[in-house]
Formats: C-alpha cells, structure tokens, sequence
C-alpha cells in the first residue's frame, strides 16, 4: 500500500504542524486577555520560592523537542519516531483546544525582577513576550513527559553508548518541570493536569501499538 504524504515527508509534516500550532497559540495569546480567563491557584504555590536561574532549563525545553524529533527521525526506526510524534502533536492540539473552551490564566509573577544579569533580564523577556495566560494544562510540562517517556520506550537507548541519554532525560524533564513553577509560569495544577494528560495518551498509544502487533485470526 502506498503510504501517504505525511508519512514520506515526516519533516515536512513537523514543520506543517508547527506553523499551524505557532498561528493558534499567537491567535489566542492576542485575544485571551486576563479579564476574562479563570485564575489558576492552590495553596502549594504560595510556598514556591521564585527563582531566576530556573530559566536556564525553561529555555531548554525549546532546543529538546526539536533534537529528539530529529535525533529519532534519523537514528530510531521509523515507528519509534511515529510513536513520539503522533501523541506529543495530539497532545498540543488538546491543550489548544481547553485554553479555548476554559480560558485560564495567573497571578503569580513577581511584581518586578530585579538585577541586571543574565538570568534576570532573561526572565524579564520571558514576561514581556509570553503573557500569564493560556497555563492549563501546561504545554511544557505534557511535552517534557511525553519526551522522557520516549527515551524510555525506543530501544534505541537500551545501547551502551546511549544508555546514559534515559537518565540525562529524566533530569531534564524533572528540571524542566520544576522551572515552570519555580519562575511563576504555571500553578501546581497546570503541572499536574499537563503530566496526566501526558500519561492517559502515552497509555492509549500503547494500547494501540498493542492492539496493531497481535496477528489477525480471519474465520472463512
């Protein structure tokens, strides 16, 4: 059977989704004013300390994606790279799609961060260009699950010479993780919510990956 054109051009699919996900996100950033979205808070969050060197990981999470995909694209099997890409673009949709039907947003920022550092005026952008809505559940926390889950699926890491990439990425996406609340990007409840919906869909594509590999009894 032929396959179709999504399956012969994967980067070409990657970089359709990603416009198409980057053209939704801006539409909503412009249109979803604080106002009007459901603030997002539990008691957990007023014992967080704020934390400017939190970040360096937060800005990693943008490089991650990008290097599994392709690392997996060219070196893992081609299902392997079909299992990471399928539930992660899935998962982004869903999360669109509850920032439209739920609007939810933040008040926790610090007020004003000072020092004229790095870190500090790297935070200071962060703010000015990412505003405190559109948090539930957390694209950055379902992405950094589902990635971590992938370097423990594909076999591809069970080789001595990778084998030190599945703990390098479960400290990555524990950092990452921790980062969102740690510079006041997402509630308790946005982490929680983006890691179980990184979980129910790692757990229907595995039902079925499963479902596809049992052989087919055919009765005349």
């Amino acid at each position: 059977m032929k396959r179709n054109w999504f399956a012969r051009h994967p980067i070409g699919f990657m970089a359709l989704y990603f416009l198409l996900y980057l053209s939704a996100f801006n539409f909503l950033e412009t249109q979803i004013s604080m106002p009007r979205v459901l603030l997002v808070h539990c008691r957990l969050d007023d014992l967080i300390p704020f934390c400017k060197y939190a970040i360096l990981p937060y800005f990693a999470w943008f490089a991650w994606i990008p290097f599994t995909l392709f690392f997996l694209l060219w070196k893992a099997p081609r299902e392997d790279f079909w299992r990471l890409c399928l539930p992660l673009f899935g998962g982004m949709t869903i999360a669109l799609a509850c920032y439209v039907i739920l609007p939810t947003g933040l008040d926790l920022r610090p007020y004003y961060v000072p020092g004229t550092d790095l870190f500090a005026r790297a935070v200071r952008m962060l703010y000015r260009t990412d505003t405190p809505t559109n948090v539930c559940p957390s694209i950055h926390v379902f992405n950094s699950m589902t990635l971590m889950l992938a370097y423990h699926r594909c076999r591809l890491f069970e080789e001595p010479r990778r084998r030190w990439m599945r703990p390098a990425a479960d400290v990555l996406c524990f950092s990452i993780v921790c980062s969102t609340m740690l510079l006041k990007q997402h509630s308790c409840i946005d982490v929680a919510l983006g890691a179980l919906l990184a979980l129910v869909l790692d757990a229907l594509f595995n039902r079925a990956a499963e479902r596809s590999e049992q052989p087919q009894i055919w009765h005349a």
